[in-house]
């Protein structure tokens, strides 16, 4: 698991992060850290099979359907749904780095994720470590 700033550093230099449970809602978490990064050089990807448009671009239904390459996979769903994105996130080659936001944690699904030779965080808000090291 990912500890150190400089491991956290590193994942910070992505391009392209899809954002699984992102939120056309403004004022929630799930449409505020994405809009956030988007606002800090991030590519964004949305996914949420819920929603029409978010960020002024059509969301995807599943992580299994982005046909963009993804540098991050950025959860906002609970954490009995982590196993399943972590399957999809397992059967492509793109993604480096799998990062669960504050209050979600899968201490199995993170053995998964670094089995595979990957980075996985938990429990941490992407933005906050964003403000921290590059603020």
């Amino acid at each position: 698991m990912v500890t150190t700033d400089s491991e956290f550093d590193e994942i910070l230099d992505a391009d392209t992060i899809a954002v699984v449970g992102c939120s056309a809602t403004p004022g929630k978490a799930a449409h505020g850290v994405p809009n956030y990064l988007r606002e800090h050089g991030y590519e964004v990807i949305p996914v949420n099979p819920y929603a029409d448009e978010i960020f002024d671009r059509e969301p995807y239904d599943s992580l299994d359907e982005v046909d963009e390459e993804i540098d991050v996979v950025d959860v906002f769903r609970p954490a009995e749904e982590v196993p399943g994105i972590v399957d999809s996130v397992l059967d492509r080659d793109d993604v480096d780095t799998v990062w669960l936001q504050l209050g979600i944690r899968d201490d199995e699904s993170g053995e998964r994720v670094r089995e595979s030779g990957r980075r996985f965080v938990q429990d941490e808000c992407m933005k906050v470590v964003h403000q921290r090291l590059r603020g």
